[in-house]
């Protein structure tokens, strides 16, 4: 995701406002490797300044989402997501307890439609959701053992 700096030109450039509030959404959003929420970047925000509305939030989000420079995600978490990570491919694991959802950058093979399967839609991309338990439910859940796996190291950013 693009510095704070160079998505205020970027709104600027295609004729949207640039506040410091939504300034202070694109702070929150640089760096992240998490995939928030409309909501966990208003708490987060409101700390810094308390007079952002959470439909601010929502239409930066939504601004930032039709720019190209983030991803909506909806990975059956029953909340829309968001991804800064559009400069990399990669799909995604999700816990299936706690709603985690970390970036899995591993190289899978192309994914494509038999001739015909595609009922006429133009279908322009795919991704694969893996869901299962995370680390932390994993240990917490005595039903659910650590698997021989456990000591490996998750694939992608954390």
């Amino acid at each position: 995701m693009k510095a704070p700096e160079e998505l205020s030109e970027l709104f600027r450039a295609n004729g949207r406002k640039v506040t410091a509030q939504r300034q202070c959404i694109f702070r929150a959003l640089q760096g992240s490797s998490d995939h928030p929420s409309a909501d966990s970047i208003h708490r987060q925000v409101s700390r810094e300044m308390d007079t952002v509305s959470l439909k601010t939030v929502y239409q930066t989000l939504h601004d930032l989402t039709d720019l190209g420079e983030i991803a909506a995600l909806d990975v059956g978490t029953g909340l829309t997501l968001f991804d800064p990570n559009v400069e990399q491919a990669h799909h995604h694991l999700v816990c299936r307890r706690c709603g985690t959802v970390r970036d899995l950058t591993a190289p899978l093979p192309e994914i494509r439609l038999p001739d015909g399967a595609a009922l006429g839609y133009d279908v322009g991309s795919a991704e694969i959701v893996f869901r299962g338990l995370c680390p932390d439910c994993r240990v917490s859940d005595p039903a659910h053992p650590a698997s021989p796996l456990s000591d490996v190291p998750p694939v992608g950013p954390a």
